[in-house]
């Protein structure tokens, strides 16, 4: 299932996530709107992959060889979210390059059928010491990336 880059972007339904993840909402993520402010959901993006990766022996944060750096972000919000809502995050991989890939991630109040918002992002995997792209991807990244 793909969107065209015309279409007006539409909140996405669970079905087109792979894998999800549960999410605290904390009092400091609402604004003074009274709702969760938008740089929190990339945050969350950013969370729910690397804690995946991390919890699936994919990415060592502190003494890993490779690590991930965020080259691109994009997200479109539909519904609002607030504290002490209960949020999820369904995650999956849209494509796998030589070095990157772009995860998609949709935020979905705890059960909700459609996501509040949706969005993506694009790590570029990069040797930790020189910060040059990896010629291709460890192979447990790789063999964990294909299962989102």
């Amino acid at each position: 299932m793909s969107v065209p880059a015309s279409a007006r972007p539409q909140p996405l339904p669970r079905a087109y996530y792979r894998v999800f993840r549960p999410i605290c909402t904390r009092w400091m993520d609402n604004d003074v709107y009274g709702h969760v402010n938008n740089v929190v959901y990339y945050s969350w993006f950013d969370t729910a992959v690397n804690a995946y990766l991390i919890e699936h022996g994919a990415l060592d944060i502190h003494a890993g060889a490779v690590i991930g750096l965020v080259v691109q972000t994009q997200c479109h919000y539909f519904a609002p979210l607030a504290f002490p809502q209960a949020v999820e995050a369904g995650l999956r991989v849209a494509h796998i390059g030589r070095s990157s890939v772009r995860y998609e991630v949709g935020i979905f109040a705890a059960g909700a059928d459609q996501c509040a918002a949706c969005g993506h992002f694009v790590h570029v995997y990069v040797e930790r010491d020189q910060r040059r792209p990896v010629a291709a991807l460890p192979a447990a990244l790789q063999r964990v990336l294909e299962t989102l």
